[in-house]
């Protein structure tokens, strides 16, 4: 029987569409010791049974059973690593929804952390980003409702609802001395993944917020609308992936394919060498040959890691910023029948065409720029990354945590956004512009804060 799944990039924060794929079960040869370590594992499966029971039989208030079911697969999956999850019926089914990129809710980017719901990023021209709702905010309550206790997936069904339809938060701040109360009314999120506008009347700007099903093609078409706005003077083409979660890891190849004419994308690797899959470039590069430059930061994850790592392993892109986010792993998510909603599981390693994880460590950048950061937001503009994920799966060599993620509001304060139009204008080169040896791991090395 042939099982259907589907594969997804993300960091920690929820919100990516799905691709299917299909895979044939293994098949399963048994030794002595392996036929021992079976033996102990149904031995410990009797041990949940007992308890199970127990449970059932003596607890103070009768539990639902579904219920005791999916949280013991909820535990079991978040004991492996940040990123598996269980996902109930109408979980999977709000993430199908999402595969076609709209939904009901607010358009925040989140994730969990000591229990609370930590803002990853409000996607732009909604309901949060409109309200102010910023990367790193802390919410506590919704609906005053502690969060507390809640599970990510649980958190964030409680956000989604009815288009129009309101829901109250409770933000910590830092900075705010006491907590933020902001009322959010619900709307038909579209999540637009590519926009585009003319920079400096010569330059392509490029801003991919996620990778879902359409933005692929939302990149073609703006490729295109570009060229024909600008013509020959077109110096280039500036692609922002700076707070970029991920998503889908066939879009990370197929808009990294549309910049290359050969060579691999990335490879992944599961526990076992027959899992190995290669993608590779084909010919035809979208831009005609003009030049890249890729901006990326401490919030950059996964399938934005794919594409930066691509294009600068193939020298087809300058990258520009600060190190990305470093999280260097697959999950596939794997349907469990009718009305059993999906498993998120981790099931590979991905690597960059040079044969580099990123795991843990993330994408140097070619050039590194930090912004200019407000008093205000000083203590907030950095990001702990993959590394400092509690359970997070290890990398080789030293792991690197702890990068910017601020990007100014205004467009003429953005030091990178600057850099990048010198660069293409031929103000400055990249080896001129690049940091003395030594300055990124100092910068790295520095103290952070709390993500």
């Amino acid at each position: 029987m042939m099982r259907k799944t589907s594969v997804i990039l993300l960091s920690a924060a929820t919100g990516a569409a799905l691709t299917l794929f299909v895979t044939q079960p293994r098949a399963v040869f048994m030794g002595s010791s392996a036929r021992a370590a079976t033996a102990d594992t149904y031995r410990q499966l009797n041990l949940f049974g007992d308890v199970f029971e127990r449970v059932r039989s003596d607890y103070v208030e009768k539990p639902d059973d579904t219920k005791l079911i999916e949280s013991a697969i909820s535990g079991m999956l978040s004991g492996l690593d940040p990123h598996s999850s269980y996902m109930d019926a109408k979980s999977f089914r709000d993430m199908q929804v999402q595969t076609r990129g709209e939904f009901g809710g607010l358009g925040i980017e989140v994730t969990m952390e000591d229990g609370l719901i930590k803002v990853v990023s409000p996607i732009d021209d909604t309901p949060a980003s409109r309200a102010g709702i910023m990367a790193n905010d802390i919410i506590t309550n919704l609906d005053d409702e502690a969060v507390q206790g809640l599970t990510l997936n649980q958190a964030v069904e409680k956000m989604r609802g009815p288009v129009n339809t309101k829901i109250k938060l409770k933000i910590i701040r830092k900075g705010q001395d006491n907590p933020i109360d902001v009322t959010l009314v619900r709307d038909n999120i579209r999540v637009r993944s590519v926009r585009a506008r003319v920079e400096a009347d010569d330059i392509g700007y490029i801003r991919i917020t996620t990778f879902n099903e359409q933005t692929t093609e939302g990149l073609k078409k703006e490729v295109a609308n570009l060229s024909n706005q600008i013509g020959d003077k077109l110096k280039g083409f500036i692609i922002d992936l700076r707070n970029n979660p991920g998503g889908l890891l066939e879009e990370a190849v197929t808009v990294s394919d549309s910049f290359l004419e050969k060579g691999e994308i990335v490879s992944t690797r599961g526990r076992n060498a027959e899992e190995t899959q290669r993608r590779t470039a084909h010919a035809g590069d979208l831009t005609k040959g003009k030049p890249v430059i890729v901006l990326i930061n401490g919030g950059s994850a996964s399938a934005s890691e794919i594409v930066a790592g691509a294009l600068q392993d193939h020298k087809r892109a300058t990258i520009v910023g600060t190190r990305s986010f470093g999280k260097g792993s697959v999950q596939t998510i794997i349907p469990l029948g009718s009305g059993n909603g999906a498993l998120r599981l981790t099931t590979a390693r991905y690597y960059t065409p040079s044969g580099k994880s990123i795991q843990a460590k993330g994408i140097v950048p070619d050039i590194e720029v930090l912004q200019d950061v407000p008093d205000e937001l000083k203590s907030r503009t950095d990001t702990k990354g993959e590394a400092s994920l509690r359970g997070h799966l290890k990398n080789d060599g030293d792991e690197k945590t702890g990068s910017q993620s601020y990007v100014p509001p205004d467009a003429k304060d953005d030091k990178a956004l600057k850099m990048a139009d010198d660069l293409l204008h031929g103000i400055k080169n990249s080896a001129s512009a690049a940091p003395t040896p030594g300055a990124d791991k100092a910068a790295a090395d520095k103290p952070k804060a709390a993500n």
